[in-house]
């Protein structure tokens, strides 16, 4: 901000040198020209020498010719007198240049418009541009040390005030996102003490029998049996504690939240296209989308956006580089939007685990990835009431997205 002042302050200054400059040459030119009414007294008094007579309606200085009588010095203007042959004439003149005046005051008019809008733009720019996105200069930086407590204003500006207002929604969804973690992290915690608490009991109990056995406490073979159960079902309860620890441990760790609406199958082929014709193209890969016919779907436009953009990065980093496309089929009131990619070297048997949390195939050793990409669009998928799965067939892969069709 204090640069674009300087610059704010540089244009005025140069803007008030260019108006005084303007207006000293042209008074100079104005005053310093001489006097032009005697070009015009003189050019008069030729005429006059030669004809007799002389017209003074296309004069600009001269407004009228007197010849010598009992009213000639009765005048209130300025004039001269010549003599010409033999008598005597008075020129009333004005000495105002109108044409000088006019022309300063154009100039100025010119340059105060000029000044205005400079200044208007400049200022616009100040208060519609700068000082919004001044505003935003430190919120990546405080969100990058976790302070996320503090919102940002809404704004109706037309170039920042979807941006602001997505800058705070990202702020808000990395709150939420961090109180469900410390949550998830609080409860996963109470369970691990609660079942180690609960294991230690019936560990101990075995412990005891085992240590009663070693040392031949039980004589009777009855009495035996009876403690060889008593270790079996407190075994059984350990693997029952066991159990429970391995399916929190599964537990959905996601929150994935859905708004299902109403959107056209056109605008979300649109944004898939928009974005990856472009980067495929400076890849080499050939990409294509096949026709389609417009219809509404059932859905979270945005969540179906990712659900797409999802697939396609896998089909970018998993295949040959090839070829890439989107084919379109309906089914049962739904569409299928397919994704196929040539060149996959995906193992049959690895194709049930996809869609699993954190899986990755015996292809992606040497490839960056979370491992929860397709995860993560079963997931939305099925809470927009769709589905998606995948197939492969002569080394191509095809995943396809099932969209309810309204």
């Amino acid at each position: 901000m204090k640069a674009f002042n300087r610059i704010f302050a540089a244009v005025i200054l140069i803007l008030a040198v260019l108006w005084v400059s303007a207006n000293i040459i042209l008074s100079a030119d104005g005053s310093g020209g001489g006097r032009p009414y005697r070009v015009e007294i003189n050019r008069l008094a030729l005429q006059i020498e030669e004809y007799g007579y002389a017209d003074v309606s296309e004069c600009q200085y001269v407004i009228n010719i007197e010849r010598y009588g009992e009213n000639f010095y009765s005048t209130e203007s300025d004039y001269a007198v010549r003599e010409i042959n033999g008598v005597l004439y008075r020129f009333d003149y004005t000495a105002e240049d109108g044409g000088g005046t006019r022309l300063l005051l154009t100039v100025n008019v010119i340059l105060g418009v000029m000044a205005v809008l400079i200044i208007s733009v400049l200022a616009y720019v100040k208060f519609a541009v700068i000082a919004p996105f001044e505003k935003l200069t430190d919120v990546p930086y405080e969100l990058s040390k976790g302070n996320l407590t503090v919102p940002l204003k809404e704004t109706k500006n037309r170039f920042f005030g979807r941006f602001i207002w997505g800058v705070d929604m990202l702020r808000e969804n990395i709150e939420q996102q961090k109180s469900r973690e410390l949550d998830l992290l609080r409860e996963k915690k109470l369970l691990l003490l609660s079942l180690s608490h609960d294991i230690k009991t019936p560990l101990s109990v075995i412990k005891l029998y085992s240590k009663a056995f070693s040392k031949g406490l039980y004589k009777s073979a009855e009495r035996q049996l009876q403690i060889v159960e008593s270790i079996y079902a407190k075994a059984d309860e350990i693997e029952g504690y066991v159990s429970q620890i391995a399916a929190a441990s599964r537990e959905d760790f996601l929150s994935l939240d859905v708004t299902v609406r109403e959107f056209y199958l056109s605008e979300l082929v649109t944004k898939i296209k928009d974005y990856y014709a472009e980067k495929l193209s400076l890849t080499g890969t050939e990409f294509s989308v096949s026709k389609h016919a417009d219809c509404i779907l059932s859905g979270d436009f945005d969540r179906s956006i990712e659900v797409l953009q999802n697939v396609m990065e896998n089909a970018v980093k998993y295949g040959d580089g090839k070829t890439v496309s989107i084919d379109f089929s309906e089914e049962d009131g739904c569409v299928l939007v397919t994704v196929r990619n040539s060149g996959c070297t995906l193992a049959d048997t690895d194709l049930p685990h996809v869609f699993e949390s954190f899986w990755r195939g015996t292809n992606a050793e040497k490839i960056d990835g979370s491992g929860l990409g397709l995860y993560i669009s079963r997931k939305l998928m099925r809470k927009m009431n769709g589905e998606i799965f995948a197939e492969i067939k002569d080394g191509v892969m095809y995943v396809t997205s099932v969209f309810a069709k309204i």
